[in-house]
């Protein structure tokens, strides 16, 4: 089988591709047919060396895939062969809160990823795919769908009525949008660009600022929301933006801090006791948390936003593309 493994800490260039045996499952495995996989922001950060001895070399990298059982190992129950599924981004998290020795870094960086054509999985550490998604579709969800449905209702139910501010138009915060319309809630949404707030207007945005043309986006929530500000705000963009989410908060708000795509220092200067919130890191979810969402998903039939879908022979172009932050929703690379 092909495998793209990290040489070199240099981004994109610092993959190859390896031919290797393909594995044979032991007790409680199960082998998977990986047919596509997807890309998220912390993907980049591992391929730059942002995490340091965290991350050896020769790492499969990327946590997101999806594909078909091919062969089960002894005492193997919960698949058969032929059944569609996910692996889970952390393979030691079922349920219940997270675990404390888990890693923070998931498949891709603890673990060897899904940028490969066959792996290894636990039983106990897959999930089914909704029957009304595809392979690319489904590859979409077990990062950033998990995370933004984590983000929303982990903590306390989101109920309808209730407004919820996402952040651009990265996988997390696409489905941050589409995952808060199925509780009945009112999102506002901030972007960059006229053309991506009318796609975001089209996946059931409320209410969408620009921040290029408004910088002081905290000013327009509060003035959208009559001064009340956002109940929950799902905070991408880290040290630089966590200043304004704070300032679109209200005294019960839930600030859930997933990313840092505007930085991971710095930022601007504010007093955090004049915004009083809870404020919480999620970092996906457990299976348990994968499998709830996944019933609202199949429920509901929604279909996850895709940029681009690249062959798994161009899964550096594809990764080039996606750090260049231009993509609405998720970047797919088919591995046929």
């Amino acid at each position: 089988m092909k495998s793209y493994r990290i040489q070199t800490f240099n981004g994109s260039a610092g993959l190859c591709v390896t031919e290797e045996p393909t594995p044979r499952p032991g007790p409680g495995e199960v082998l998977v047919r990986l047919r596509a996989s997807s890309l998220n922001f912390r993907d980049g950060m591992i391929l730059n060396g942002a995490f340091g001895p965290m991350v050896t070399a020769g790492r499969v990298p990327l946590s997101d895939g999806a594909g078909d059982v091919v062969e089960v190992g002894e005492q193997v129950s919960r698949f058969k062969v032929g059944d569609r599924v996910m692996p889970i981004f952390n393979p030691h998290w079922i349920g219940g809160k997270r675990p404390l020795d888990a890693s923070i870094l998931g498949l891709g960086g603890y673990a060897d990823g899904t940028l490969r054509d066959f792996m290894l999985v636990r039983e106990d550490a897959l999930t089914p795919i909704p029957e009304h998604l595809s392979f690319e579709e489904a590859a979409s969800l077990p990062c950033a769908a998990v995370t933004a449905w984590c983000a929303l209702q982990s903590h306390e139910p989101l109920l309808p009525g209730d407004v919820v501010l996402t952040q651009g138009t990265g996988g997390v915060s696409v489905f941050a949008l589409q995952l808060a319309k199925l509780f009945g809630a009112r999102v506002i949404s901030t972007t960059s660009s006229d053309q991506k707030a009318e796609r975001l207007r089209q996946l059931g945005a409320d209410a969408i600022i620009n921040y290029k043309t408004h910088p002081d986006w905290d000013q327009e929530v509060r003035r959208l929301t009559d001064g009340r500000g956002a109940d929950v705000i799902v905070e991408v963009g880290g040290a630089g933006t966590l200043a304004r989410s704070f300032r679109s908060a209200n005294a019960n708000s839930r600030i859930a801090i997933v990313g840092l795509l505007a930085g991971a220092n710095g930022g601007e200067g504010f007093d955090y006791m004049s915004w009083i919130a809870t404020t919480f890191r999620t970092g996906t979810g457990s299976r348990q948390d994968f499998e709830q969402m996944n019933k609202a998903i199949a429920y509901h039939k929604l279909r996850p936003v895709l940029d681009q879908v690249f062959p798994f022979e161009e899964a550096v172009a594809a990764i080039d593309y996606f750090m260049a932050q231009k993509h609405f929703g998720k970047v797919i690379i088919r591995h046929g």
